[in-house]
C-alpha cells in the first residue's frame, strides 16, 4: 500500500496517452502549451496545499506514502496536482478534437454566473472555515477574471471537460479519502461529503483545471498572434 498514491499519479499521466491512440492529444503542437500550463497551475495549487498542511487543514497518512516530503507535503501530492492538470488538459484537448462544435458556448456565461453565486454563498455562510473559504475564493476570482476581463472564449469547452474529469476525480479521491491517504480537519470544511470526499474537493479541482485550461488557451493564443 506504500505505493498506492504513486500508482494513482501514474494512472492520471497515462490517461492522455491512452486518448492519443484515438486522437492526437499529445503531439508537439499541444505539448508546448500543455506543459507550461500544467507546471504553473500545479505550482500555484501546491503552494496553497502547503499552507493547508502547515495549519492542519489537510493531513496525510504515512502508511500509504513513500516517505519523501517537501515543506510537510509528500512528494506524491505534488505529483498528483501536476498529473491531474496534465490529464485534465489531455481530456480537454481530446474532446475539442473529437467534438469541435462550440455552439453551446453562448450558455456558458449563465453557468459561470450560477457558479459565481454558489461561490459567494459558500464564502458567506462558511466564512470561518478555511478550506471552504479559500477554495471558493480562488474559484470566484478565476471565474470573474476569465468571464469578465479575459477575451478568450472557452468556458463551454472547459465545463464539458470538467464533467468528463469527474470520472478520474472520483476514482482517485475515492481511493485517497477512503483508505484514507488524505485526511481533512472537518472543523475547516462544511462537513458535506460524497462517498467520503469533501464537497470542497470538487471545486478545488475545478479551480486547478480552470487555471490550467486558461493558461493553455492563453499560451496558444499568444503563439498564434
Amino acid at each position: 500500500m506504500t505505493y498506492s498514491f504513486l500508482l494513482l499519479d501514474l494512472l492520471l499521466i497515462l490517461i492522455p496517452i491512452f486518448l492519443s491512440f484515438d486522437k492526437s492529444v499529445l503531439d508537439k503542437a499541444h505539448l508546448r502549451f500543455v506543459i507550461p500550463a500544467t507546471l504553473v497551475s500545479g505550482i500555484i495549487f501546491s503552494a496553497i496545499t502547503v499552507v493547508f498542511t502547515i495549519f492542519g487543514v489537510w493531513g496525510f497518512n504515512p502508511s500509504f506514502l513513500i516517505g519523501t516530503y517537501y515543506r510537510t507535503v509528500p512528494i506524491e501530492q505534488y505529483l498528483f496536482f501536476f498529473a491531474f492538470s496534465f490529464a485534465g488538459l489531455g481530456i480537454y484537448n481530446y474532446l475539442n478534437i473529437k467534438f469541435p462544435n462550440n455552439h453551446l458556448q453562448k450558455f456558458s456565461l449563465s453557468v459561470s454566473n450560477l457558479m459565481l453565486g454558489i461561490c459567494v454563498a459558500f464564502i458567506f455562510f462558511a466564512y470561518a472555515k478555511w478550506y471552504t473559504v479559500v477554495t471558493f475564493s480562488v474559484l470566484l476570482l478565476l471565474l470573474l477574471y476569465i468571464e469578465y476581463l479575459n477575451k478568450l472564449r472557452f468556458m463551454y469547452r472547459f465545463y464539458r471537460a470538467y464533467v468528463a474529469c469527474l470520472v478520474p476525480f472520483y476514482i482517485c479521491y475515492g481511493v485517497l479519502c477512503n483508505l484514507p491517504t488524505l485526511t481533512y480537519d472537518t472543523a475547516e470544511t462544511i462537513k458535506l461529503q460524497l462517498v467520503h470526499i469533501p464537497l470542497e474537493n470538487h471545486f478545488y479541482m475545478m479551480g486547478m483545471l480552470l487555471l490550467a485550461v486558461y493558461l493553455f488557451e492563453f499560451f496558444k493564443h499568444k503563439k498564434t498572434k
